[in-house]
C-alpha cells in the first residue's frame, strides 16, 4: 500500500514539474499579455501542486522528524498560496478581453 502511494506521489510530482516548466517557457515566449498571464497562472498552479506533492512525500514516506514536518508544512503553505494565486490570476486573465 505504501509502495503504491509512493509511486503515485512521485508520478504526480514529475507531472506537475513538467507542466510547471512547460507553462513557464510558454509564458516567457508569448508576446500577447493575456496568453502570457494565463500561462503564468497555470505555471503557478503547477508549482503549487508540485510543492504540495513534495510536502506529502516528506510527511508520509519518510520517518517523521520535527524538521521534516516543519519543512513539509512550510511547503504545503507555499503550495496552497501558489494554487490560490494561480486560480485567481487565471480567472482575471480569462475574463480579460482580447486586445
Amino acid at each position: 500500500m505504501i509502495e503504491a502511494l509512493t509511486y503515485i506521489l512521485y508520478a504526480c510530482l514529475i507531472i506537475s514539474s513538467v507542466c510547471s516548466i512547460f507553462f513557464s517557457i510558454k509564458s516567457r515566449r508569448s508576446l500577447d499579455a493575456r496568453i502570457r498571464g494565463i500561462a503564468q497562472a497555470k505555471s503557478n498552479i503547477s508549482m503549487g501542486t508540485m510543492l504540495i506533492m513534495l510536502a506529502l512525500i516528506q510527511m508520509l514516506i519518510f520517518s517523521g522528524s520535527t524538521v521534516r514536518v516543519v519543512v513539509g508544512a512550510l511547503f504545503m503553505v507555499l503550495g496552497a498560496f501558489n494554487i490560490f494565486a494561480g486560480i485567481r490570476n487565471h480567472g482575471i486573465f480569462s475574463r480579460r478581453n482580447p486586445e
